[in-house]
């Protein structure tokens, strides 16, 4: 079994606000074996001098779209599965290469893009997927346009593929339950409108009680959850009120929405970067302007979002949230955060959170024993400057997922 002793290094955990000196950290196989802050005596490891560089837990993304490779989703009308696959092995490819060695997956890609990565047939992170994901007629999910009146196969047809449409009770519990089946970590509903859809407003609300209690009730009785689409304060209310666990994107939500969701132990996983992104390039992509005004609704409040859920005690996940050729910008997340909250909140986002989000606490998102292996090795202390963070893992020395090196310039042999 493969064993590596990091020396030489400064320890960054989730549980401190700084970098430590003096730790060294012992890996064997795909887990954490030991950390100590005295030397740890392994005869048989292969020692990796860290430079005096920072170490610390692989990063989390906890909303991705793998698969979503059109900034303009109808686009993806015109690509078939083949094609969207290949695109979507490059895709998780540069999330890894940008030291994101777990994502959570809201909707779209299956089991097999995940079985690829987890037989080591394509590079990626660790991938926790929602399948398709789930919206009533004329909501998120329903991306037809208005003369469209059925829908294309999903066989032939991206577009199809990523979503679908369902309505009552009965429906909601088959389709669920069809997730389940098909190996879905979480189920992603859509409880109000969207920027990047044709036909809803923000402010609709999507999916009955009845409904969402259904959608609830499958998902827990297979041991999964449901994550849903919301932005306003009623349609997070409604949601969490009735059993999601975690809220994406909730840019527009209130002090009373975020008091519940402190209550119901619910998670908020912001995606401010999705919107600066599409403000800013979305229009040379074909986005058209009634999409880019819902845009500009969400994106002031995307800010305020974080504020209110941090003064209610909600926790708050790294999400990113960007479709197509806007994905590059996928860390850049962390310094628009940084504008409204302290580093190490941020980097919490992105680790410890993001491990609760994903129910791996413990096992992602910490440098511990008994942990997975997946570490990332910065040039300098991202507490005082975030943006080491960034980019495409141009000041990342090391990326290493379950104890195997993925990138290595340290000069040990992987």
């Amino acid at each position: 079994m493969t064993m590596y002793l990091f020396k030489n290094l400064k320890l960054l955990d989730p549980a401190f606000d700084e970098p430590r000196e003096g730790y060294e950290v012992l890996v064997e196989g795909e887990k954490i074996r030991e950390v100590s802050d005295t030397p740890i005596s392994s005869g048989t490891a292969t020692v990796v001098d860290c430079g005096g560089k920072v170490l610390m837990p692989g990063l989390i993304d906890c909303h991705v779209h793998c698969m979503h490779d059109e900034v303009y989703m109808r686009r993806m009308e015109d690509v078939p599965l083949t094609l969207a696959a290949a695109r979507g092995a490059k895709r998780i490819k540069a999330m890894l290469d940008r030291g994101f060695t777990t994502v959570r997956d809201t909707g779209g890609t299956d089991w097999g893009m995940k079985t690829a990565v987890e037989k080591g047939l394509i590079p990626g992170p660790r991938l926790f997927i929602a399948g398709r994901s789930i919206g009533p007629t004329g909501g998120h999910s329903d991306g037809r346009g208005r003369t469209n009146p059925g829908f294309a196969c999903p066989c032939c047809n991206t577009a199809a593929y990523l979503r679908i449409v369902c309505d009552g009770e009965e429906e909601v519990r088959k389709v669920v339950r069809e997730q389940m089946r098909q190996g879905c970590d979480q189920v992603k509903i859509m409880a109000s409108g969207g920027v990047a859809s044709p036909n809803d407003p923000l402010e609709s609300l999507q999916f009955s009680i009845e409904e969402i209690e259904a959608a609830v009730e499958e998902a827990e009785a297979f041991g999964r959850y449901v994550c849903a689409h919301a932005y306003s304060a009623e349609a997070i209310t409604r949601a969490v009120g009735h059993g999601v666990r975690t809220i994406e994107h909730g840019n527009l939500i209130d002090e009373d929405a975020a008091r519940l969701m402190a209550e119901k132990g619910a998670y908020l996983v912001a995606n401010l970067v999705a919107y600066v992104a599409m403000k800013e390039r979305a229009a040379s992509f074909g986005m058209p302007a009634n999409m880019l005004e819902k845009n500009d609704m969400v994106l002031e409040g995307g800010y305020k979002s974080l504020e209110i859920c941090e003064k209610a005690g909600v926790k708050v996940a790294y999400g990113s949230d960007l479709l197509g050729a806007l994905a590059e910008d996928q860390s850049r997340e962390f310094s628009i955060r940084a504008e409204v909250q302290k580093p190490i909140t941020v980097i919490r986002a992105a680790t410890s959170i993001a491990a609760e989000v994903v129910r791996r606490p413990g096992r992602l998102g910490t440098v511990a024993p008994e942990a997975w292996a997946d570490l990332i090795v910065v040039d300098g202390d991202p507490t005082k400057d975030i943006t080491l963070l960034e980019g495409q893992g141009a000041n990342l020395a090391a990326i290493v997922k379950g104890g195997q090196f993925y990138k290595n310039r340290l000069g040990v042999p992987a």
